[in-house]
């Protein structure tokens, strides 16, 4: 929801270090690699109790999540592969820090955990099917056209995602509310994208089903 709206105004912040990588010869996947392994870095931050070298860890990753696509249209290398090793390893570091969070305390935190880890895979599943499909299509994506891939908007996106991570490592002990709140936002966010998925795909492709076919033929 927030995505399209923060990205505009954080690229120029973003700007003198991506001339400074480029000069210094850094590749776009670099970036992402030490972006994810940063990230990562938070897991057993968590798993310790060390909330704010997790904050610190997970505002790093956003921040070279957010290099890498810009050096690559800086340097004019953008790619397929690229995207998809962004991609997939954003989606892992998303799945990292609640199951972080469920071991940290299993007893308490461990079921709300698992409740947002499948929140979370219902929403990036939505998230990539129809990206595949876009790109059969060719359907255009307005808000996001430099992306490699279909960016499907909803309520729940990067930006709000991340500041659940932040607020999660700032007020721990409301963990448990916090994802159950995100996960219900996150079925809205499913519901929402499977139905205008569905329904615009339908369309584009304009097929009806067998029975609507007999009917027209009857007719």
């Amino acid at each position: 929801m927030l995505d399209a709206k923060v990205t505009p105004y954080i690229k120029p912040l973003l700007r003198p270090m991506i001339v400074a990588l480029s000069k210094a010869c850094v590749t776009p996947n670099q970036v992402t690699l030490a972006g994810f392994v940063i990230g990562m870095l938070a897991v057993p931050a968590i798993i310790n109790g060390w909330w704010v070298l997790a904050f610190i860890c997970i505002i790093a990753n956003r921040v070279f999540d957010g290099i890498d696509g810009e050096l690559a249209r800086f340097q004019q290398s953008s790619s397929s592969a690229g995207g998809f090793l962004d991609i997939c390893l954003d989606f892992l570091f998303y799945a990292a820090v609640p199951l972080a969070f469920g071991i940290a305390n299993p007893s308490e935190w461990g079921v709300p955990a698992l409740v947002l880890m499948a929140a979370f895979v219902g929403t990036g599943s939505s998230f990539l099917a129809f990206a595949v499909a876009a790109e059969k299509f060719n359907i255009e994506k307005p808000q996001f056209k430099n992306k490699s891939f279909y960016y499907m908007q909803g309520l729940t996106e990067g930006t709000e995602t991340i500041l659940l991570f932040l607020a999660f490592c700032t007020w721990p002990a409301y963990f448990p509310v916090l994802a159950y709140v995100f996960a219900a936002a996150c079925g809205i966010t499913i519901i929402t994208r499977v139905y205008s998925g569905f329904t615009t795909l339908k369309a584009v492709e304009g097929i009806d089903d067998y029975c609507s076919n007999k009917e027209k033929e009857k007719s």
